[in-house]
């Protein structure tokens, strides 16, 4: 027998090699919005997080028509006018309580996968992590853009509705509202993408968690922005950027800086935390 037909029998007895098709990015998707509602503990979270964010909202519209014949005359005529309703749209400790939660779940989604080993399944499967985590990314945001967007604006509804049997209630086109609603509704996206960068960094939830408090809380308190250094600070971090964003009237600041900038903090912050999540799996092991 010749060499070639040596190489043709071999060939033609030897297994056909099967190839596996290569993930597509929306079958990525699809399995990683499975895995985010999956866990009902997601599901909780979401539902209390909402509840308990228009609760502290709605609690502080009602206090203000409780006690609103309590207040003196020149404080009930500059009501509207000191942007008061806007500020009861959504109010400072319901921004907190946001953060903290929707930092949780993004750190919950990666860290939670570390500690079961799943991450190595997936991984496994799909050796393309960084497909996985800008997946991971995708659906992480949509999700909390949507409920921070349905959050932000319950609140603004009812709050103002409550004011409104006070006759205090704004529109949603008075000046400043749709920017105070805007804004509170993209710091949900922006607070789940900077957990879930921290939880792709540290890997530990106790570790996450006081990290994610540290930036949304602790910070904002030490640089506050009575110096300049500090107001520089406490600017480039997402609360202050917030802040800046829902306070209509800037008059006893400081150092003002400008709402473009608050916007800019806002997209560097989200831009940097999905750039974190997604490349640094691929520099280290699972």
């Amino acid at each position: 027998m010749t060499t070639i037909d040596k190489a043709t029998v071999t060939a033609t007895l030897a297994p056909a090699r099967v190839t596996e098709p290569r993930a597509r990015f929306r079958d990525l998707v699809a399995a990683e919005w499975i895995k985010l509602w999956s866990l009902r503990s997601n599901t909780w979270a979401f539902v209390i997080g909402a509840l308990a964010v228009i609760g502290f909202n709605v609690g502080a519209a009602w206090d203000t028509y409780r006690y609103w014949t309590a207040r003196d005359a020149g404080s009930r005529a500059d009501f509207v006018r000191d942007g008061i309703p806007l500020s009861i749209a959504f109010t400072a400790n319901a921004a907190m309580i946001l953060m903290l939660a929707l930092s949780a779940i993004g750190a919950t989604a990666i860290v939670g996968e570390y500690r079961t080993g799943m991450i190595r399944t997936t991984f496994t499967v799909v050796p393309a992590r960084r497909s996985v985590m800008a997946a991971k990314v995708c659906v992480i945001t949509a999700a909390t853009t949507v409920f921070g967007a349905v959050v932000a604006a319950a609140s603004f509804g009812l709050t103002q509705a409550v004011l409104s049997g006070r006759h205090i209630g704004v529109p949603i086109d008075h000046p400043g509202a749709l920017r105070v609603v805007v804004a509170s509704a993209l710091l949900a996206p922006v607070s789940v993408l900077l957990g879930l960068a921290l939880g792709t960094l540290i890997r530990h939830s106790a570790a996450t968690m006081t990290a994610n408090a540290v930036i949304l809380l602790v910070l904002p308190l030490v640089f506050s922005a009575d110096r300049h250094w500090a107001a520089v600070v406490d600017h480039a971090l997402p609360t202050g950027a917030w802040i800046r964003l829902a306070d209509i009237d800037q008059q006893g600041v400081a150092y003002p800086w400008t709402l473009t900038g608050a916007w800019t903090v806002y997209a560097v912050w989200a831009l940097a935390a999905a750039a974190v999540a997604v490349t640094s799996v691929q520099r280290r092991d699972q």
